[in-house]
């Protein structure tokens, strides 16, 4: 008895390594980046901010964040910081 396997012409989806890597270097960027957003936010510091810009600008340059989500974290820095609210 031989077991029969049916071939299908349907293309098959196909991720390619550097697609994939792609990916997760890109999502790995915005957890990052997204995580010092957050840390500027909360705690308004200097420190914070140049955390922010560095982290920012090298995902940039390396290509892990688009210039879209680069012009995000631009718009948010440009802000004046405000470390407490009037009542």
């Amino acid at each position: 008895m031989q077991a029969q396997h049916q071939s299908s012409g349907d293309p098959k989806a196909i991720t390619s390594h550097d697609q994939g890597a792609q990916s997760a270097r890109h999502l790995m960027a915005i957890r990052i980046v997204g995580t010092a957003l957050f840390d500027y936010q909360v705690s308004k510091s200097p420190d914070a901010r140049i955390r922010l810009e560095c982290l920012a600008t090298m995902a940039h340059h390396l290509g892990a964040l688009s210039e879209n989500e680069t012009a995000v974290v631009a718009q948010l820095l440009a802000k004046p910081i405000s470390v407490g609210a009037s009542v």
